[in-house]
C-alpha cells in the first residue's frame, strides 16, 4: 500500500483524521493526497432567473448584477477557506512525521468527484462526521454512507477524538469479505506489532463451523506473524461487538460495510451503521 486518500472540510473530525491518517502512513510508508472539496452549493447566492416581472426591468438587472458579484465574493472566499484547510492539513501530518503529502482542492460533489481520485488510493480516510457535526451528533455524515457504497476501497472511518491504537477486533463472519480482510492483514502491515482480536458471532446457535472457521482465521494471521487471539460467542451481532470493544479495551475495529442481506449493496448494513454511530473508536470498512 502505498497511496492513501485523506477526505476533510476541515471540522474537528476532519482535524483529528489527520493524525490517523499519519498513524497509517508512517507504518505503510505510504503518501497521503489530501482532498478538500468545495460544495458547489455554498457559492450560489440564490437563483439569478428572470426577475423583471415581479420587480421591474431596471431593478432586475441592479440585482442580477449584485448577486452575481455575491457569487464571485463567495467563491474567493471558499477558495481561501480550502487553502487553509490544507495547509492546516500538511502542518498537521507533518508534524505528526509524514513527509510525502500531496494537496487537492476540487469545487463540486464529494461523492462525484471521489472516482477521480480513489483510482490510484489504496485506501481512503474520511470523517464520522462533518463540519454539521454538532447539530446531528446521533447520525452519520451525509457523504459516509455514499462513499462506502460507492467506493471499491477500504475506508478508514474516523471519530471525533485521536488515541492511540494498541488493540485491534476483527468481527469476522466467515463471509468473502471477512476473507478479504484477513488477506489484507496478512499483506499490508497495518495491525503488526498490535494486539489482535477475530470475533465470531453465532447469532442462531446452530452453526457447528463457526469455531473451526474462527481457527483458520486466527492461524492466518499467526502465519503472518501477527499476535491474534480468537472469540467465539453466542449472541447478538450489535451487542456481542459492543461489550467486547468495552470489555477488552478495544481502541480499533475492522468489519464488513455490509450484511447478508438481499439488499446489502443498496445501503450499510445495520450491524456497521450502528457501530459507527455509536463506537468513539477508528472503524475500517471493507466492501
Amino acid at each position: 500500500m502505498k497511496n492513501i486518500l485523506l477526505c476533510t472540510d476541515g471540522s474537528s473530525y476532519g482535524e483529528n483524521s489527520y493524525k490517523y491518517g499519519a498513524w497509517i502512513a508512517k507504518k505503510l510508508d505510504a503518501t497521503i493526497n489530501v482532498l478538500s472539496v468545495t460544495d458547489i452549493r455554498s457559492q450560489q447566492a440564490v437563483s439569478t432567473g428572470n426577475l423583471s416581472g415581479s420587480i421591474g426591468l431596471g431593478a432586475s438587472e441592479d440585482l442580477l448584477k449584485k448577486l452575481v458579484d455575491l457569487e464571485h465574493e463567495k467563491a474567493k472566499i471558499n477558495h481561501q477557506r480550502a487553502k487553509l484547510i490544507l495547509n492546516t492539513a500538511k502542518e498537521s501530518l507533518t508534524n505528526e512525521g509524514v513527509t510525502e503529502i500531496k494537496l487537492s482542492h476540487k469545487t463540486g460533489f464529494l461523492v462525484d468527484l471521489l472516482h477521480e481520485f480513489e483510482e490510484n488510493a489504496d485506501l481512503i480516510i474520511l470523517g464520522k462526521r462533518g463540519e454539521n457535526a454538532d447539530f446531528a451528533s446521533k447520525h452519520l455524515g451525509a457523504n459516509l454512507e455514499r462513499i462506502v457504497r460507492g467506493s471499491k476501497k477500504p475506508c478508514f472511518v474516523t471519530p471525533r477524538d485521536f488515541k492511540p491504537i494498541n488493540k485491534v477486533l476483527i468481527a469476522y463472519d466467515g463471509s468473502p469479505t471477512g476473507d478479504k480482510i484477513l488477506n489484507f492483514l496478512q499483506e499490508v502491515p497495518l495491525v503488526k506489532d498490535l494486539e489482535v482480536n477475530i470475533l465470531m458471532i453465532d447469532k442462531s446457535g446452530d452453526s457447528k463451523r463457526t469455531p473451526e472457521r474462527l481457527q483458520t482465521a486466527v492461524s492466518k494471521l499467526q502465519e503472518a506473524k501477527i499476535n491474534c487471539e480468537g472469540y467465539f460467542i453466542q449472541g447478538e451481532v450489535e451487542k456481542a461487538i459492543s461489550d467486547h470493544i468495552n470489555n477488552h479495551d478495544i481502541n480499533f475495529l475492522i468489519m464488513g460495510a455490509y450484511g447478508h442481506s438481499r439488499i446489502r449493496s443498496l445501503v450499510i448494513g445495520s450491524t456497521t451503521a450502528q457501530m459507527l454511530r455509536s463506537t468513539r473508536i477508528p472503524v475500517l470498512l471493507f466492501r
